[in-house]
C-alpha cells in the first residue's frame, strides 16, 4: 500500500511539466506568428488584435472564477479565509 501512495506523487510533477512545456510552445509560435505577420506593415491591426485577446482572456478568467464562486457556494463549500 505505501509503495501505491509514492508511485502516485509523480503524476502531478508529470502532467504539470507537460502542459507547462505545451503551453509554452504553443505561446512562442503564437508570438513568432503575430511579430512576423506585424513585420509585414500590419503592426496597428496586430496590436488590436492582442489587446482584443486579452480582454477576451480577462474576461473568460473572471467569468470561470464567478462560476467557480458560485457553484462551490451553493455545494455549500466554506469559502472564508483564515
Amino acid at each position: 500500500m505505501h509503495m501505491r501512495v509514492l508511485n502516485m506523487d509523480w503524476v502531478p510533477v508529470v502532467f504539470v511539466t507537460f502542459k507547462v512545456f505545451a503551453l509554452g510552445t504553443a505561446m512562442f509560435f503564437a508570438i513568432k506568428w503575430h511579430y512576423d505577420r506585424g513585420e509585414k506593415g500590419d503592426r496597428r491591426a496586430v496590436l488590436r488584435a492582442g489587446g482584443k485577446m486579452a480582454a477576451v482572456f480577462a474576461l473568460a478568467v473572471l467569468g470561470v472564477g464567478l462560476i467557480a464562486f458560485v457553484l462551490s457556494s451553493m455545494l455549500g463549500l466554506d469559502l472564508r479565509l483564515p
